[in-house]
């Protein structure tokens, strides 16, 4: 099994930035994908960023410009630096990893972006 925890969030005024960190142990099958996913008071979870094995990206339009994930196949370890934070990115983020078969869920890390 795969083993998640997050790192990094907080409260912050519009505006400014956070960076959040995932760090993976366990029984750690490569190739594999990792990625950022939010979920606010009454919406479904979403996509925020994701980044494959090969280091490509996804990023949902709403962060693109904004937010840069990154990560670290050696250490295992999978970033998200926010940027211009705005109230609407307030939310639960979880870090996901998919590898095959098997995925991951972390327990998520609390964003606060007051106005």
């Amino acid at each position: 099994q795969v083993q998640l925890v997050e790192s990094g969030g907080g409260l912050v005024q519009a505006g400014g930035s956070l960076r959040l960190s995932c760090a993976a142990s366990g029984s750690i099958f490569r190739p594999y994908d990792m990625g950022w996913y939010r979920q606010a008071p009454g919406k479904q979870r979403e996509l925020v960023a994701a980044i494959t094995s090969g280091g490509s990206t996804t990023y949902a339009d709403s962060v693109k410009g904004r937010f840069t994930c990154s990560r670290d196949s050696a250490k295992n370890t999978l970033s998200l630096q926010m940027s211009s934070l705005k109230p609407e990115d307030t939310a639960v983020y979880y870090c996901l990893f998919v590898s095959g078969s098997h995925s991951a869920w972390g327990q998520g890390t609390q964003v606060t972006v007051s106005s």
